[in-house]
């Protein structure tokens, strides 16, 4: 049986638990739905190697097999690091006021994106603690490979779906081993950050069209420089 090796694609299911058993992040539905969890209801494929998942996570999907189960015990330091005094932060509750936001002990909030729980509210203060609610603790994952990805299309709209959270038109020049892609000018900054990912995992040389929004015009096609 191949085993799956790193910058290879593949299509991965996981539950992402605690020691003592809570499970905290999953892209199953089934088990989301029992922790009152929304995913996108759709395949998560991710490159070996490429930080598309945590570390520890990352390297136990090295020499694995498709369609077997497999649990992997990581370390803070390999999941979501030690916890930081540092994001315990005191902060005045007008703040939230102004949002018309009740705290309370134990709330759970986000701000900017970023996961917050508040701590206690005393005095016209709020003390919330903005590390990630498993920081400092040993987590479990349990995963499927699912399928090796082996379609070039489906391996470039996953890396654009994964580090830009978007999909763009492209096309494959097999003869010169480049790819045309074609976006509107406000993300083509983006979209040469993935430049190395492009030439590294799949040997493709990307060159940007300038897309004209709103139709189908594009400019005449330019390098991404290294």
């Amino acid at each position: 049986m191949e085993k799956i090796q790193k910058k290879d694609f593949i299509e991965l299911e996981f539950i992402g638990k605690t020691k003592e058993g809570e499970v905290f992040d999953t892209n199953i539905s089934e088990e989301a739905k029992k922790i009152g969890l929304e995913i996108e209801n759709k395949p998560f494929i991710v490159c070996i190697g490429q930080k598309m998942v945590l570390q520890g996570l990352d390297n136990a999907l090295e020499d694995k097999e498709v369609n077997k189960k497999y649990s992997v015990e990581l370390q803070p330091k390999e999941a979501f690091g030690e916890r930081n005094s540092s994001l315990i932060k005191l902060m005045p509750i007008k703040l939230f006021k102004e949002k018309q936001m009740n705290v309370y002990p134990g709330l759970t909030l986000s701000f900017d994106n970023t996961i917050a729980k508040v701590i206690s509210v005393s005095g016209g203060r709020v003390l919330v603690d903005f590390n990630n609610p498993v920081a400092g603790k040993i987590v479990i994952y349990e995963f499927t490979i699912k399928r090796k990805v082996e379609d070039i299309n489906e391996k470039i709209n996953a890396i654009t779906d994964y580090f830009l959270r978007n999909k763009f038109e492209f096309e494959i020049r097999n003869e010169d081993k480049k790819i045309i892609i074609k976006c509107e000018k406000a993300y083509e900054s983006l979209i040469q950050m993935l430049n190395n990912q492009f030439k590294d995992i799949l040997d493709l040389e990307m060159v940007i069209k300038e897309k004209k929004e709103g139709n189908n015009e594009s400019k005449e096609e330019s390098k991404v420089e290294n």
